[in-house]
């Protein structure tokens, strides 16, 4: 096997499906890709309602979890990461969320000028073609299908819930990816014509065949090579064997949020101080590589239905199963072709927020330790998580063994702040369930539960049971100061032919799903090292 290769991308996620096409459709780069899991290939992957069979299978992801949360009565959070082409955007809910427009300003005002929010409009248009038809904000010509969901058409219990919002004083949105993200309403999703449209179909299914390009699957990238502070290649594990591949140009790390801090940690890359207890060789001393992670905790605020109009037959009983897949199969439609994660909204809990600092999911069941336990009665909740988080913490290694999971410690709840916003929101989604819309539906709280009547029970019942959303991020951070780990234009300070794109890479968390932001990440840097450049777009947008 040729092992010289103009660019090493590690890591087939959202971005590394990004570089891929983007480096691999010039004819004269030749591009090779390491993805440590399988192809994505299945039905499981494809059947938007399937995603728990692949977030819980070891075969395609990374099923992670953190140390003992000190915030959360010491319970370990489950962290999956997607470990085949595509990453996470072959697993995740789908809801395809751009973020908020003063996330990008907020960046921008760290000194990474060329990230402000109508810098990274012009890659947020390209990534996508837009059911609603391009105009000012949306995209119309791009590789990936993103539909403004109709799952209020299909199912009665979702259009009462948008009109309990509107009648709790809450507006309706028209686009939360557009002029104005606060409201509620139908989100964006990357289902199309009943099918998962990940980041593999969207980006890599282009250019699988190029001549120039090589996709290799379970290679696991061990390390990078350096000498003289210029990486050179990667070592690769394939088959419990050992190789090298070595880079013309330059290592692409897109091994997100856990991985890529894991693996420049392996390398040599980080905390000199730190990885002596290892026994690794200092290559550069960054000790910003692992630190700042964040993620969105959720609580979840649970009734019982009146109505057997959830998800319950669903989960439980065979015939419906059996109909339902047979609906899918033939023709991909019924409601296997909903993800159910496809409404809600975003909200201030108070004036003192300039932008939505809250995001609600609604869901059509009960989630019981990330689905892998059915309920056992029809019902719904609302999910809700502060947008920006003030609480940090840190992915480490545990050894200077590849195959050892590294030391994943989120720190939820380590600011005040944040649990005050978890209190607020409950109070919001309890405003929201108690009108008229919801009447026929709403049967007795679950959570947090009728007995919960003070803020200090209710911060019990938050400890006991919030929750990750999934979106660990920001772990090498974009920025300039001391803890940064890359420059404005993704390379790592201090070393050269090296740099990170993926979501680890954001200075702090966007308001929203991650998906969406790590397609755009991984869209600018393409241009970055083919030395393009899109044209910012002013626009004005609602805050």
């Amino acid at each position: 096997m040729k092992n010289n290769f103009d660019y090493l991308i590690i890591g087939a996620g959202s971005a590394g499906c990004v570089l891929a096409n983007r480096l691999g459709k010039i004819s004269n780069n030749t591009v090779c890709v390491f993805e440590t899991g399988p192809n994505n290939n299945t039905w499981k992957v494809d059947m938007p309602s399937a995603l728990l069979y692949t977030m819980h299978d070891s075969k395609y992801n990374w099923k992670y979890y953190s140390e003992p949360e000190p915030y959360l009565n010491n319970r370990r959070i489950f962290c999956p990461r997607g470990k085949m082409l595509g990453g996470c955007s072959s697993h995740n809910g789908m809801v395809y969320v751009r973020g908020h427009p003063e996330d990008f300003n907020r960046w921008a005002s760290y000194g990474l000028k060329d990230w402000g929010y109508s810098s990274v409009l012009p890659y947020f248009k390209k990534i996508e073609t837009w059911s609603g038809g391009e105009n000012l904000y949306r995209g119309g010509k791009g590789p990936l299908r993103v539909n403004r969901s109709k799952i209020n058409k299909k199912f009665p219990l979702f259009q009462a819930v948008i009109d309990s919002a509107k009648e709790a004083g809450f507006d309706e949105f028209e686009d939360s990816n557009g002029y104005k993200q606060e409201g509620f309403g139908t989100f964006d999703v990357t289902i199309h014509k009943g099918k998962r449209f990940g980041a593999a179909k969207a980006y890599l299914d282009e250019v699988r065949n190029y001549s120039n390009v090589e996709i290799l699957t379970n290679f696991n990238v061990s390390k990078i090579i350096f000498k003289n502070k210029t990486a050179i290649g990667v070592e690769v594990v394939h088959k419990n064997k050992t190789q090298i591949f070595y880079a013309n140009k330059e290592v692409l790390l897109s091994a997100g949020s856990i991985n890529s801090p894991k693996i420049l940690q392996l390398s040599g890359v980080g905390n000199a101080d730190y990885l002596k207890n290892f026994g690794i060789d200092i290559v550069h001393n960054l000790p910003g590589v692992g630190e700042n992670l964040q993620d969105h905790l959720e609580v979840y605020i649970q009734h019982k239905s009146k109505l057997k109009e959830t998800l319950y037959g669903l989960s439980t009983n065979y015939l419906t199963q059996a109909i339902e897949g047979i609906k899918w199969f033939t023709s991909n439609g019924g409601m296997l072709s909903f993800s159910h994660l496809e409404m809600g909204g975003f909200l201030k809990t108070s004036k003192d927020y300039k932008h939505p600092n809250i995001q609600f999911h609604f869901f059509p069941s009960l989630v019981i330790n990330h689905g892998l336990v059915n309920p056992s009665f029809d019902g719904f909740q609302f999910h809700a998580s502060p947008n920006r988080p003030k609480s940090r913490g840190s992915v480490k290694i545990k050894s200077n063994n590849i195959n050892d999971d590294p030391k994943i410690l989120f720190n939820y709840l380590q600011n005040e702040e944040d649990l005050q916003q978890m209190r607020d929101s409950v109070s919001i989604a309890n405003k929201i369930f108690a009108q008229k819309s919801l009447k026929r539906y709403l049967g007795e709280q679950i959570r947090p539960g009728k007995n919960c009547t003070t803020n200090s029970q209710l911060d019990e019942i938050i400890r006991e049971t919030a929750d990750t959303a999934y979106h660990p991020s920001c772990t090498n951070k974009m920025g300039n100061d001391k803890l940064s780990v890359v420059d404005e234009e993704t390379r790592i300070h201090g070393l050269r032919n090296i740099r990170v794109i993926d979501s680890s890479i954001m200075p702090d968390i966007v308001s929203g799903n991650l998906n969406a932001a790590t397609l755009m990440i991984a869209e600018k840097a393409s241009d970055l090292i083919l030395r393009k450049k899109e044209e910012p777009i002013e626009a004005s947008y609602y805050s």
